[in-house]
């Protein structure tokens, strides 16, 4: 009753994001249905419905992380000492964050069900005048606990994840406590040589497994299930490569705005770069998997025909939705983290105008990163299926 009454009570740009996470939601439940749906229209294809099961995996990944960003944002998870006096301790605010993640997945996979069922003709008769019937499997019985098992699927991975998420989130600091952190330099992050690995490791693995016996490239990707594991194997082991090297690359960024003789715009632009830079590194890499491999799709089929389905369309606009609402939802709570900060510095008589020259100088040097890696990722990818 708690989640429910904060949920009412929230800001209206709470509940836009929660409702964001329910519409992903279903959409990942209406990705599953139709996996789901395919197998039980073609048992023989066995393989092909495997393949696509494994490809939904890649916007469930997604969502859960849009989830996990969310549920750190919400203020009523934010630990206050007030919460604490009440009893509402770590424990507890991670149980309401989990309880609100799945309250708002559960209504994305509840209107996932009604439009699949909707879609094969088992409420009103077929839509589209059956268009949609082959790949939902219309006129085969589905299998009632597979379609539960697979709905729940995104309510359980969204709410542990979400609530693991606020159980290790800190305590918010003191004044005092804070003004001490400020003095100490935020450590390094270690992972750039293993993400630099892993991601070369992934392009190595694609470039392999796209080439077909006659060396012709791999039309990527026109359904569902006409990619190879072994691509999906590769264009993982590349995103988390680059998720591992963001906060290292970010906390370059900031070194890179304190050099030569830096002003004090530049050295707060800097710094909070190097402070930030597990928080916000992790979901730019992320952005930037998701971008090369959508720059790499568009250069194989520059001047010819794209042979997109309608799945592998709906799983491309939630993995990229997911991923920029994650990244976007992540700035926000580095923010709200830094405002009692900023408003120490505005107190102290910094001009308003230096923040905002800050926020724009932090933002233009990760654009001037992270853009042209992101098209020479592409490019890579690419490369051997032009040849």
């Amino acid at each position: 009753m708690l989640a429910l009454r904060l949920t009412r009570g929230s800001h209206p740009l709470v509940l836009m994001r929660r409702l964001l996470l329910a519409a992903a939601s279903a959409g990942v439940g209406f990705l599953l249905l139709c996996t789901l749906g395919y197998a039980s229209g073609h048992p023989a294809a066995a393989s092909s419905s495997v393949l696509r099961l494994l490809w939904c995996a890649v916007p469930l990944a997604a969502t859960v992380q849009f989830a996990v960003a969310v549920a750190r944002t919400d203020p009523s998870t934010r630990p206050r000492p007030g919460l604490f006096a009440a009893g509402l301790g770590p424990a507890r605010l991670a149980l309401l964050a989990a309880i609100s993640t799945a309250v708002s997945t559960m209504l994305g996979s509840v209107v996932a069900l009604l439009f699949f069922l909707h879609l094969r003709g088992d409420l009103t008769g077929l839509p589209f005048d059956g268009g949609a019937a082959e790949f939902l499997g219309a006129g085969t019985p589905l299998p009632l606990a597979a379609a539960l098992t697979l709905l729940a699927l995104v309510p359980l991975a969204a709410s542990t994840a979400g609530g693991l998420a606020v159980r290790s989130r800190p305590v918010a600091p003191s004044e005092a406590q804070e003004a001490e952190d400020d003095l100490v330099p935020a450590p390094v992050p270690k992972g750039l040589p293993w993400g630099v690995a892993l991601t070369a490791a992934g392009l190595a693995v694609e470039a392999y497994a796209s080439r077909g016996s006659a060396g012709e490239p791999f039309p990527l990707p026109g359904r569902l299930d006409s990619t190879p594991g072994a691509v999906l194997a590769g264009w993982i082991l590349t995103a988390v490569g680059l998720a591992m090297a963001g906060p290292g690359l970010t906390h370059l960024c900031g070194r890179l705005l304190q050099a030569v003789r830096p002003g004090a715009v530049r050295l707060l632009a800097g710094r909070v770069l190097m402070d930030e830079a597990t928080r916000i590194g992790r979901p730019l890499g992320i952005v930037c998997a998701v971008l090369s491999g959508v720059v790499a799709v568009s250069v194989l089929h520059t001047g010819g025909p794209r042979p997109f389905g309608p799945l592998t369309a709906l799983g491309a606009v939630l993995v990229l939705g997911c991923t920029t609402a994650s990244l976007l939802t992540t700035a926000l709570e580095a923010r709200q983290s830094r405002a009692r900060t900023a408003t120490t510095l505005l107190r102290l008589g910094a001009p308003a105008s230096a923040l905002r020259t800050a926020a724009v100088l932090r933002a233009l040097v990760l654009l001037a990163v992270f853009t042209p890696l992101t098209w020479a990722i592409a490019e890579l990818a690419a490369l051997p299926l032009t040849e």
